[in-house]
């Protein structure tokens, strides 16, 4: 497990260094001063695990997570305890007050492995998205890459296979996961670019659907599909998608 630290004291930073000599199975690959330093370093080494500090000099740590597109899992290291709940908003893993305490890391960094073990099974198999040309192709986002989501005051730091649908709501797109429906300002379009055609796939030209997240399929209208998600909804696929599907579901 490939661990980024980040605190803008070098003596946090050398003590968690310390304390995590004591797990073989995690490795420090980088430190970070400030969020600036941090995204520079999130794109270059792709930990598994950021131990982030809150109260860094210029941006916080929640400010440092609202930039990023995609994260990996985070644990809050800070000296103060009024942010836990927020820190859990944003699906933080744990919220270690320091000085950090070695058996409560060690529970952390337990939590870490269960979300990174979780096993992982794709059945479909689509062509990728086309670029423009010219321009670069956009950076695609696995399905276990974690985004951050805002609505209004409320915030979450989601993992993409959480995510059983994504669907238009008037210029805004609503995503689906647990009980939650945030709206973000993005088309399908956008996400479709970014997303995983093996695991996500756009249904009609309103939603795009985790094929994970799939119950039940059965026939319906004018030889087209409908699909039930685990927990909801139920979705049309078009005429021509439900051609499409059935090509990519089949042997």
């Amino acid at each position: 497990m490939n661990v980024l630290l980040v605190d803008d004291s070098r003596l946090a930073r050398t003590e968690l260094r310390h304390l995590l000599q004591a797990f073989p199975d995690v490795t420090v690959v980088g430190e970070a001063r400030h969020a600036a330093e941090a995204r520079a370093r999130l794109q270059d080494l792709r930990p598994d695990l950021l131990l982030l500090d809150i109260h860094m000099p210029g941006e916080t740590g929640f400010e440092l997570l609202a930039s990023l597109e995609a994260a990996p899992h985070v644990i809050f290291t800070t000296a103060y305890d009024e942010y836990a709940l927020r820190a859990f908003e944003v699906n933080a893993l744990d919220y270690l007050l320091k000085p950090v305490q070695e058996n409560r890391l060690a529970a952390a960094l337990e939590k870490a492995r269960a979300k990174l073990l979780a096993p992982a099974v794709v059945e479909a198999v689509a062509a990728p998205a086309q670029s423009v040309p010219d321009e670069p192709p956009p950076t695609l986002l696995t399905e276990h890459d974690q985004v951050f989501v805002k609505d209004g005051e409320r915030c979450w730091f989601v993992r993409l296979s959480d995510i059983r649908l994504f669907e238009i709501n008037g210029s805004y797109t609503q995503i689906y996961f647990e009980q939650h429906r945030p709206l973000i300002p993005r088309t399908l379009q956008h996400l479709e670019q970014r997303l995983d055609h093996k695991v996500f796939f756009r249904a009609n030209r309103q939603q795009i659907i985790n094929l994970k997240w799939i119950e039940s399929i059965e026939p319906w209208f004018s030889n087209t599909l409908k699909i039930r998600l685990r927990g909801g909804p139920e979705v049309e696929v078009s005429r021509q998608q439900s051609v499409r599907f059935r090509e990519l579901m089949s042997l």
